[in-house]
């Protein structure tokens, strides 16, 4: 390492303070012209369009997932493939959001006609409000920074930085005015940890039917532990006549059955059951399930109707598999 340590501390505290600093500029002069953005993006009927070349296109691309995935319709177009036929993927319902620093970029300004043509509106986010691209759209977002984290002042750093928060703004503000939930999140993110928590259901993820471990009130224990064994659940239900729930037995309480140096060939399963147990619904959501066990530190639930009807069971290990842990 050619560099003292703390030198390179030094820098990179000095990136962060630039960056910063860039970030509390950009906060301070936002204006109507923001408010005037957020209003015609809501207002858009197609899709959100953002368009970047170099590292602007890399930040462009970011935006677009981050609309997306927050409840605004958005894809990004490279500015050089859309001279040769991407254009196409623009329609007259669209907004079209172009980033350059400069205002100059040529791969954008030579498509600039093109979308005017099609009375798309244009937003710019550029770092120059006197450039070609800051005149020919219809709604200007400054995005300058006094300078460049890079100790040259070249490579984009801070003006990078300050364009995605800016489009992470405007994506946050858009999620706010659409009434844009939890749930719609994770509704567009259903392969992640935070769709399963927050879209599985206990319906989802329980044993239901003949899996089900279920014995009746004065069943030998020796018999509900076979049940237990048979259904591989550790726990078995026990239900009236009529299926409803009047209490639990798991490898818990055979824990503490055994410590109690009792023949268990002499008991029955109503001296040792859990009445009343915990339970849940079918319509309830994983999640909550788990919440639950953990709680009351268990591993296994039945799962009852609203007449409190056994209708399913499942344990720690079945939310485990769903991935809801």
């Amino acid at each position: 390492m050619t560099l003292p340590q703390q030198q390179l501390l030094d820098l990179a505290r000095d990136v962060l303070d630039t960056e910063a600093q860039a970030i509390a500029a950009l906060r301070s002069r936002l204006d109507d012209t923001f408010i005037a953005a957020c209003d015609k993006l809501y207002d858009c009927r197609g899709r959100i369009v953002v368009t970047g070349m170099g590292k602007s296109g890399h930040i462009g691309g970011k935006i677009a997932a981050t609309l997306a995935s927050t409840g605004s319709p958005a894809f990004f177009v490279h500015p050089g493939e859309a001279s040769h036929g991407d254009l196409g993927m623009i329609t007259a319902d669209d907004v079209v959001i172009a980033i350059s620093n400069s205002g100059s970029t040529d791969e954008i300004l030579s498509i600039v006609p093109i979308i005017r043509r099609l009375d798309v509106p244009l937003i710019a986010m550029t770092g120059n409000p006197a450039s070609p691209l800051a005149a020919a759209c219809d709604i200007h977002l400054d995005i300058s920074v006094e300078k460049e984290a890079c100790p040259l002042n070249l490579a984009p750093t801070s003006s990078t930085t300050v364009t995605l928060a800016l489009g992470d703004a405007l994506a946050v503000s858009l999620l706010k005015i659409r009434g844009f939930t939890a749930e719609d999140f994770a509704r567009s993110h259903p392969g992640g940890k935070l769709g399963r928590r927050l879209l599985l259901s206990v319906r989802d993820v329980m044993h239901d039917g003949d899996d089900v471990p279920r014995v009746a009130p004065g069943t030998p224990l020796t018999v509900a532990l076979m049940e237990m064994t048979a259904k591989s659940l550790g726990c078995t239900t026990i239900t009236d006549s009529s299926g409803q729930l009047i209490g639990i037995y798991t490898d818990g309480d055979l824990r503490r059955t055994l410590d109690r140096q009792i023949d268990i060939h002499q008991l029955n399963i109503d001296s040792e059951m859990t009445s009343p147990c915990r339970a849940i619904s079918a319509d309830a959501l994983a999640v909550d399930a788990l919440n639950l066990m953990e709680k009351h530190k268990i591993n296994a639930l039945p799962v009852i109707d609203a007449d409190n009807r056994v209708i399913g069971a499942l344990n720690m290990l079945d939310l485990l598999r769903a991935g809801v842990v």
